[in-house]
């Protein structure tokens, strides 16, 4: 197993890895990530807006830590997105459709009571090794 981390994408703000790989260069190696949340890795701070722009933010951190760890958004099979309300699903959907264009991977959508930092949407994936 490697650890994984990378300064573009926000840091973990617990005692966990960005994401970890289950081997380089093996076949059928995967890296799973933590949940990222619409930190901006600038600032610190979340991304202005709302659900639309915080999901942008969500997945350009979730590209930043699968390059580090030798995959792409291209690459991911599997991902769980964990919304605040699902009423923003149809906002959340439609910008997570521009950044998954060709075969997007399976995916579960779960509404929850709280997430940390009380953000709006954080999501995890899982891809393949390039």
């Amino acid at each position: 197993m490697k650890h994984i981390s990378t300064e573009a994408a926000p840091a973990a703000i617990g005692p966990y890895s960005q994401a970890v790989s289950t081997g380089a260069g093996a076949a059928g190696a995967l890296i799973y990530t933590s949940g990222q949340l619409p930190i901006d890795p600038a600032t610190g701070a979340f991304a202005p807006g709302g659900i639309a722009e915080h999901t942008a933010q969500v997945l350009r951190n979730l590209q930043a830590v699968l390059g580090a760890g030798g995959s792409s958004l291209g690459q991911v099979v599997k991902t769980t997105v964990f919304l605040k309300d699902m009423n923003d699903f149809a906002a959340m959907n439609a910008v997570y459709a521009t950044f998954f264009t060709e075969c997007p991977p399976a995916r579960s959508t779960v509404e929850v009571a709280r997430l940390p930092k009380d953000a709006l949407v954080e999501i995890e994936a899982i891809a393949q090794l390039s």
